[in-house]
């Protein structure tokens, strides 16, 4: 699949928001607020980018937020409701507003203010000194205020790491920035059980973090959360699909020392039989033991060929690229105003 994209380095720079909403009725109105806050401070400081779209997609919330979603779009020209017809969960409703989006470059965000939109601009200022097309938000501490919790998601992003062998895993999260060609090209290919920062770092690996202070009021305040034990499983699941588990590779490396080991050992054997025969109280076990050993790691050699065949063909109905080119130069008006500011 080829992707191209050709803009004039003189054209608007534009910034799409998209919030997926589940149970957002307390926080929405709040969001918007000061969203349309910062879109007034940029357009007052003469900011060469425009906060042009806030895209509110209504995930089959199951509060009010359907009702909510529908009264900020009539009050703010800029904010878009998107109902969808059932709940999706959290990345295809995300994927479903960045292909409905059109900026430059696109911000995903949850709806609960976890996420604080004072932190847009440091996201952006990151991206374009350092002409990146991702930029992912990281906490800076705690984000829900609990060891237990807080260490089990770090502890789980390792775990995927060791076994797919992406180190971004440790950096994904919901609030992050992203190139709005790439955003939409990424979108465009995933499937039902594409896992989605996965099916961005496809694209690009010109990847950056910002620490910002992240916190998880609706966890601290009632202690629910969008995310229980299952539905990290399904995050795994989904996480380890998308990926080429490392940990196959890593079994077929151990399969063909097992048969060398074993064909090593059987040299051994031979010689010593040959040329200093010793009486023995089990005949033909170390030989039994050394043929199973060749069997065994040639079967699972053989398996993890297949396994690794699997992944590339499951690779390519994803949609992963041959390749993607981009046009960078709609940077230059906001990398020449922040170098401008820094001074």
């Amino acid at each position: 699949m080829e992707w191209h994209l050709t803009m004039a380095s003189d054209s608007p720079i534009f910034v799409s928001i998209v919030v997926p909403v589940y149970s957002g009725e307390s926080y929405l109105r709040s969001l918007t607020s000061q969203l349309d806050a910062i879109r007034a401070d940029w357009r007052q400081r003469g900011l060469p980018v425009d906060l042009a779209e806030v895209i509110l997609v209504d995930d089959s919330a199951i509060d009010g937020s359907p009702t909510i979603v529908d009264a900020l779009a009539g009050e703010y020209d800029f904010v878009t409701a998107l109902h969808l017809m059932r709940n999706f969960g959290q990345h295809p409703a995300t994927i479903a507003g960045i292909l409905h989006s059109s900026g430059d470059w696109v911000v995903t965000m949850d709806e609960d203010l976890q996420h604080s939109p004072s932190d847009i601009e440091r996201l952006l200022r990151r991206a374009i000194l350092t002409s990146a097309d991702i930029v992912y938000a990281l906490p800076s501490r705690g984000v829900h205020q609990t060891r237990l919790r807080d260490w089990g998601s770090r502890g789980f992003k390792k775990l995927m790491v060791l076994l797919t062998g992406n180190t971004n895993i440790q950096r994904f999260n919901s609030f992050r920035l992203l190139r709005g060609s790439l955003a939409r090209a990424a979108s465009s290919v995933c499937g039902h059980e594409t896992y989605f920062d996965v099916a961005l770092s496809w694209f690009t690996r010109r990847v950056e973090t910002v620490k910002v202070d992240l916190k998880d009021h609706r966890f601290i305040e009632t202690g629910r959360s969008g995310y229980n034990f299952w539905r990290l499983l399904t995050h795994a699941r989904r996480l380890l699909i998308s990926s080429q588990v490392k940990i196959v590779r890593l079994f077929g490396l151990i399969a063909v020392a097992t048969v060398l080991v074993s064909i090593i050992g059987s040299l051994w054997l031979l010689i010593e039989r040959v040329f200093f025969p010793s009486p023995t109280l089990a005949a033909g076990w170390t030989s039994l033991m050394l043929v199973l050993l060749f069997f065994g790691g040639l079967v699972t050699f053989m398996i993890s060929l297949v396994l690794e065949y699997l992944s590339i063909i499951v690779l390519a109905t994803h949609g992963k690229p041959i390749f993607f080119a981009v046009d960078r130069s709609i940077d230059r008006p906001l990398a020449a105003y922040f170098a401008t500011e820094s001074r």
